[in-house]
C-alpha cells in the first residue's frame, strides 16, 4: 500500500474531515468549540460514563485508518475533576489486532495478548507522591489545574516491549469522555513542541532525528513565554527505557531538552529529575506489590 502521502505527518482531524462527521462517528455529548487560548476549534467530549460519549475514527469497526506512522500525537486536555478513556486499535505485522487503552479510571497496568491497559496519571509532579500515599493508587480524576498536553505514543515500542509484536498500522481511535481534544497526528518523526524552527536549525535537531512541531499542530506560545511553562509533554515509553513502565505520566523532558548542548529548556530537565526522584521513592514503597503481567515497574 503506498504510504508516501502520510509523510512527513498526517493531520488526522483535517485528513478525515472530522467536522463533517461522514468518516467519523460521535455519540452522546460531543461538541465543537472555539478555544480562545488555543485560537482554534477543539472537540469537547463529556458524559457521566465513558461509553456514553465518544468520538470515533473511522466511522465503523469494519473500516481502518491505515495510518503507518510510528508515533501517535494526541493534543488534549482532560476535563478537570473528571475521568477519561482512550482506546487505540492497532494491527501487528502478524495480522493481529491489539487494543491499547489508557485511562484515569485504571488502577493498575493489565496485559493480555490482545489488550494493554495503562493507568494515566494527571497532575503536577509535586503532588504525585502525596496522591499515592493518600489514595494507595496513582491514577485518579484530573486535577482542577490540569494542563493541555502533548502525548506522544511510540506504537512500535509499545507493541515490542509489552507483547513482543511488530507494529503495522493504526486501525482506529476512540476518544471517550471526559476530555477536550485539539487534534491527532501520526508521523515517523519525533516532534518537539518546545522548540521553534529557528532554534531547531541552530541546534541541528533534525540531524538528531528531532523536528519542531508542525505549525498546524502546535499549541500557541505568547511572546516571551516558554512552551514547557504552559503545557505538558509526555512521551511513552520514555526514550531509552529498557524496562516497560506500568503507567503513562509526565516523567521525562522533551527530546531536545535531553541534549546537553540544547539550553532552551533547563526547567524541563530540572522538573524531570524531580519527577524521577519521586518515582524512585514511590517504587520503594510499592515494590512489594509489583504489578504482574508484564514485569513492569517504575
Amino acid at each position: 500500500v503506498p504510504v508516501a502521502w502520510q509523510r512527513p505527518y498526517v493531520n488526522i482531524f483535517k485528513h478525515f474531515r472530522v467536522e463533517e462527521w461522514k468518516r467519523s462517528a460521535r455519540e452522546g455529548d460531543v461538541a465543537a468549540l472555539t478555544d480562545t487560548r488555543l485560537k482554534g476549534t477543539v472537540y469537547r467530549i463529556r458524559g457521566s460514563l465513558p461509553t456514553s460519549s465518544y468520538l470515533q475514527l473511522p466511522r465503523t469497526g469494519t473500516q481502518s485508518l491505515g495510518l503507518v506512522g510510528r508515533y501517535l500525537y494526541l493534543l488534549f486536555r482532560p476535563l478537570p475533576r473528571k475521568h477519561f478513556v482512550v482506546h487505540l486499535d492497532v494491527a501487528t505485522e502478524e495480522k493481529q489486532v491489539v487494543r491499547i487503552s489508557f485511562s484515569t479510571l485504571f488502577k493498575e497496568f493489565k496485559s493480555t495478548p490482545t489488550w494493554l491497559q495503562f493507568p494515566f496519571i494527571c497532575g503536577a509532579a509535586e503532588t504525585l507522591l502525596d496522591d499515592h500515599l493518600s489514595r494507595h493508587g496513582l491514577s485518579g480524576r484530573a486535577p482542577a489545574d490540569v494542563r493541555w498536553t502533548c502525548l506522544v505514543l511510540d506504537l512500535h515500542s509499545i507493541l515490542s516491549l509489552y507483547l513482543s509484536r511488530r507494529y503495522s498500522h493504526l486501525k482506529s481511535i476512540k476518544l471517550c469522555s471526559s476530555l477536550l481534544v485539539k487534534n491527532l497526528c501520526t508521523s515517523d518523526l519525533v516532534f518537539d513542541p518546545g522548540v521553534t524552527f529557528s532554534e531547531a536549525r541552530q541546534a541541528d535537531l533534525p540531524g538528531r532525528g528531532v523536528a519542531p512541531m508542525p505549525r498546524e499542530m502546535a499549541f500557541p506560545v505568547p511572546k516571551g513565554q516558554k512552551w514547557h511553562n504552559l503545557y505538558d509533554y509526555i512521551r511513552f515509553p520514555s526514550e531509552g527505557s529498557k524496562l516497560p513502565y506500568n503507567s503513562i505520566q509526565k516523567s521525562c523532558p522533551s527530546p531536545a531538552a535531553v541534549s546537553e548542548d540544547h539550553v532552551q529548556q533547563p526547567q524541563a530537565v530540572i522538573l524531570a529529575k524531580a519527577v524521577q526522584d519521586r518515582l524512585s521513592l514511590i517504587h520503594q514503597i510499592t515494590s512489594p506489590k509489583a504489578v504482574s503481567g508484564g514485569g513492569c515497574n517504575f
